[in-house]
């Protein structure tokens, strides 16, 4: 498998750093994020976070089948909402910012970077 291609280390509109994972780990970063849409997240994660505790009770406690599978249902699209608010962020600063001011190669690797993204992300 040939190996991923490294972004170049240029900051977006949301303050991200696309610079290669530093060796020995770590992720890049987003600097500048919005307090308010950080919180949401945070807040709608640990309730996600309580739900899969529910799960875990409803197996421990041989909860009827139908009953555990709508419950996960619930935890899958719970991440989603996540996940979609999170590409809209992305769409509307990064993305925006990179398609519009951004050189030929810029814009072709944050379509492609969207690309990927739907595809990975896709139901």
């Amino acid at each position: 498998m040939p190996a991923k291609k490294a972004l170049p280390a240029a900051p977006c509109a949301c303050g991200v750093t696309h610079a290669p994972v530093p060796k020995g780990g770590g992720a890049r970063k987003a600097h500048g994020v919005d307090a308010a849409i950080k919180t949401a997240n945070l807040k709608r994660l640990r309730r996600i976070e309580g739900q899969v505790r529910g799960l875990q009770k409803m197996i421990a406690e041989d909860r009827y089948c139908a009953d555990v599978m709508t419950q996960i249902g619930s935890v899958h699209e719970a991440l989603r909402a996540v996940g979609r608010g999170l590409m809209r962020n992305h769409l509307r600063h990064c993305a925006a910012s990179a398609i519009r001011g951004g050189d030929e190669a810029e814009r072709e690797e944050m379509y492609d970077e969207l690309v990927e993204l739907m595809y990975r992300h896709a139901r």
